[in-house]
């Protein structure tokens, strides 16, 4: 029997209508209760009174006279609230400026306490902006993080727009779980060298992407704040545990429970097919999606109802109009992947894919050699680079955990890349990939069809050294013996690197947390994104000062001239966080002690090395031994590169105190 298709809507609706989902309007903020103040939409868990909102959390305070909403009955401005879990606030910018004479003018430094809410760590950076600036942020109330950036510049020729890496500006992340924050700027020389075109010094905590630095910045920067991103979650119990109370548990019908990753608390979305808000009864309405309606007719019942001539034009046309929607449609499509394809292959031109693939080739096939990941490989990997997936970020990029030719491995995505040193950049990856030393993380491969180079790197799972030095659990549990190896295993690493690699290397970024620990806490230097090649024939080279706040060696950033002594300094520093426990930088600290290197040689020449020292350390360590390493850091941490050990000199006498000699200086 023959069917017919009988199409009753007018047929230039027909593909319009396929495409159409239709949502029933549902509320967002409870019945009766207000749902905006000002250009702020208000919904639920949030509310501006009682019986509104969930808990005093969720309190939205809106001002009678100015109609701007505040969090609590504080005064933070919030500027946009996101059932994802997000809201939007807005946080003042510090500063410092000085007149000609490097008299102090006027500073800032604003605070802020967010109560139950944290400042999202992947959707946030702090940034710096100067040419005589160093900025930190930490925490008001304690010293459970503190993070940091410097920017230097001598001439406003060497200023790039749009760059932010240290010169004129520089950026940095911010660590998971921050309640409140307190911002801290200031200069070398009181901008007495850049006076005429950079009498202040700014920093601010910002929504990544939302910051653009300009040249124009340094001599008249116009912006007072910036939007930041705070995460928000309900209660303080994971969703497992949130279920068993009926009453309490805030995910309503239709809905999913999804855990915080960045505080305690779980997060509720509508479930797949469904939308509106999660926390409302009845909140999340089905989505009935809009289509053509279809009727199938025998054809004895056509016969019955006789079409007329304008009828069978009418369907002649709209069957013409979908057969030419549908092509329409794959064209569309496959002249979109061509373009996608093309600029795959423009992007691995532009990062130097042809080069390194002729390099790659000579090595021996006995070797391990580096892959070259496809994008499509890459993006699987990493669940199209899902935020679920993130397990780093700094100010030089984001890294993923994934999982690439059934092995764990991290992902880095950096932020920005410098064609100009395209080169300089296939070198240096055709190198990385050749080392091979236990101590060092092992470089897998890269994806060059993206606009910027990913790094694939074996994954270590068990966090940083920094975090078990410092993490209030994790520091007081890591016996002396472990801190020595572990310092044994990493100046082995950078001697290594300095000495008996294929070309010489320079980390430029040594501290705690580019040392990654695996399961059986072996060091693993890691994080290569600033280090620096040095020719054979060469001993240093002149570069931008490029580092870490704190661990920064003060002859390279009066001079700008790095050699492997550089990398001396900051290993020195290393070794101070390894015999205090204490960080690198720290506010809770006398001003001249900021600095950890400044504080600890101030305790040597008082003879109070004893005092210093963590107690576990002071305990376990022989006190010859502990003298010994105090001593080598000592040499390390020497103003001048010359006078300071070499890493390999370095090593050696760590192993020989680890087997308890006695090194005589």
């Amino acid at each position: 029997m023959r069917l017919l298709l009988i199409h009753w809507l007018f047929p230039l609706s027909l593909a319009a209508a396929a495409a159409v989902a239709e949502l029933t309007p549902t509320p967002l903020a409870k019945p009766g209760c207000p749902h905006v103040c000002g250009n702020l939409s208000i919904p639920y868990p949030f509310g501006t009174r009682k019986g509104c909102f969930l808990d005093d959390n969720f309190l939205i305070t809106c001002n009678a006279t100015t109609n701007k909403p505040f969090l609590t009955d504080g005064n933070i401005e919030v500027l946009d609230i996101s059932l994802d879990g997000q809201l939007r606030i807005f946080s003042w910018a510090a500063y410092d400026c000085y007149d000609k004479n490097g008299n102090q003018l006027s500073y800032f430094e604003p605070w802020t306490t967010l109560s139950k809410f944290t400042l999202s760590f992947s959707r946030n950076m702090f940034i710096a902006v100067g040419c005589d600036s160093y900025a930190w942020v930490r925490d008001y109330w304690g010293d459970t993080y503190a993070t940091g950036c410097l920017s230097i510049c001598y001439t406003n020729d060497s200023v790039v727009n749009g760059s932010c890496s240290g010169i004129g500006c520089c950026q940095t992340s911010i660590p998971k779980g921050v309640k409140n924050f307190n911002i801290t700027v200031t200069s070398y020389n009181n901008h007495t060298r850049v006076m005429d075109f950079n009498p202040c010094s700014y920093a601010f905590v910002v929504e990544d992407g939302i910051y653009k630095f300009s040249t124009l910045d340094l001599v008249n920067f116009q912006k007072e704040g910036f939007p930041v991103v705070l995460d928000w979650a309900i209660g303080n119990k994971n969703c497992k545990e949130a279920r068993k109370n009926t009453t309490a548990y805030a995910c309503k019908e239709n809905s999913v429970c999804l855990d915080s990753d960045n505080q305690p608390g779980y997060l509720c979305n509508c479930s797949s097919g469904y939308k509106g808000n999660p926390y409302l009864a009845n909140g999340c309405k089905a989505i009935h999606v809009s289509v053509p309606r279809v009727t199938m007719e025998t054809e004895e019942s056509t016969a019955e109802n006789k079409q007329s001539p304008w009828t069978k034009a009418i369907i002649g046309a709209s069957s013409a109009v979908s057969l030419l929607f549908v092509i329409i449609s794959f064209v569309s499509w496959g002249l979109q992947r061509r373009k996608i394809n093309e600029l795959k292959k423009k992007n691995f031109r532009d990062n130097g894919g042809p080069v390194l693939k002729q390099l790659l080739s000579k090595i021996e096939r006995t070797a391990e050699k580096a892959k070259i990941f496809t994008e499509d490989e890459v993006k699987k990997a990493t669940n199209n680079f899902n935020a679920s997936q993130i397990v780093g970020k700094g100010g030089f990029g984001i890294v993923y955990k994934g999982t690439l030719d059934k092995k764990l491995v991290a992902i880095k995505k950096s932020r920005f890349m410098d064609h100009d040193q395209i080169e300089q950049f296939v070198n240096e990856v055709f190198v990385l990939c050749q080392i091979k030393h236990p101590s060092v993380v092992k470089l897998i491969g890269v994806c060059l069809e993206t606009s910027v180079p990913l790094l694939v790197y074996e994954f270590i799972g068990n966090k940083t050294l920094h975090y078990h030095i410092h993490n209030e659990v994790g520091g007081s549990s890591m016996p002396w013996k472990t801190r020595l190896r572990i310092a044994v295993e990493t100046a082995d690493a950078l001697a290594h690197m300095h000495s008996d690699a294929p070309i010489h290397i320079i980390h430029r970024d040594v501290k705690s947390e580019n040392i990654l620990l695996d399961d059986e806490f072996q060091a693993k230097v890691s994080d290569f994104g600033v280090s620096r090649l040095v020719p054979l024939d060469q001993t240093q080279v002149s570069t931008l000062v490029q580092g870490t706040l704190g661990y920064i060696d003060p002859e390279y950033l009066l001079t700008s001239l790095l050699n492997e002594k550089s990398d001396v300094y900051s290993f020195g520093v290393v070794l101070l966080e390894l015999l205090t426990g204490q960080k690198a930088l720290s506010s809770d600290r006398p001003d001249k002690d900021k600095s950890l290197a400044a504080f600890f040689i101030d305790s040597m020449k008082e003879d109070r090395l004893f005092e210093i020292l963590h107690e576990r350390v002071r305990n376990e360590g022989n006190s010859e031994q502990l003298k010994g390493v105090a001593e080598l850091a000592k040499r390390c941490l020497r103003i001048k590169g010359v006078k300071r050990p070499t890493m390999k000199e370095v090593k050696s006498e760590l192993e020989e105190l680890m087997m308890g000699k006695c090194v005589h200086v």
